[in-house]
C-alpha cells in the first residue's frame, strides 16, 4: 500500500474541522461587533462580567454609559458588552422576581395573631 497518498488525505481530514470551526467563530465575532455598534439608548444589555443594565449614552464610539442602578451611571467599553436582552426576556425576569418580593425574608416561620414567639 502506497502512504505517500494517504498521508494528505490524513492531513485535509484534520484540518476541515479547524478551517470551519474557525469561520464560525469569526462570524460570531462579526454579529457581537455589530450588535455593539448599534447600541442605542434604552437598550437593556449584559456585559462580559454578567452586569446588567440600561443604555443611557451610546454616543461615544468606543465606550457606552450604563445605568445599573437607580441615578449611579458607569462607563464601559463597548467590547463588554455580551449581549442585548429582549424585552420579552425582560419582562420575564420582572414577572420571575415579583414572587420572591413577597416571601418572607428569613426563615422564621410565620406567627397567626394569637401566637407569640417563644425563647
Amino acid at each position: 500500500m502506497d502512504f505517500s497518498l494517504l498521508l494528505p488525505l490524513f492531513l485535509l481530514v484534520l484540518f476541515i474541522p479547524i478551517f470551519l470551526s474557525g469561520r464560525k467563530q469569526r462570524k460570531q465575532m462579526a454579529e457581537m461587533q455589530e450588535m455593539q455598534r448599534q447600541l442605542e439608548e434604552g437598550d437593556v444589555v449584559v456585559t462580559t462580567s454578567g452586569l446588567r443594565g440600561v443604555v443611557t449614552d451610546a454616543s461615544y464610539e468606543d465606550t457606552v454609559d450604563l445605568e445599573i442602578a437607580d441615578g449611579v451611571v458607569t462607563t464601559w467599553v463597548r467590547a463588554a458588552v455580551r449581549e442585548k436582552v429582549t424585552t420579552d426576556a425582560v419582562d420575564a425576569a420582572d414577572e420571575a422576581d415579583a414572587p420572591a418580593a413577597e416571601a418572607p425574608a428569613t426563615g422564621a416561620p410565620s406567627l397567626t395573631k394569637d401566637e407569640t414567639p417563644r425563647s
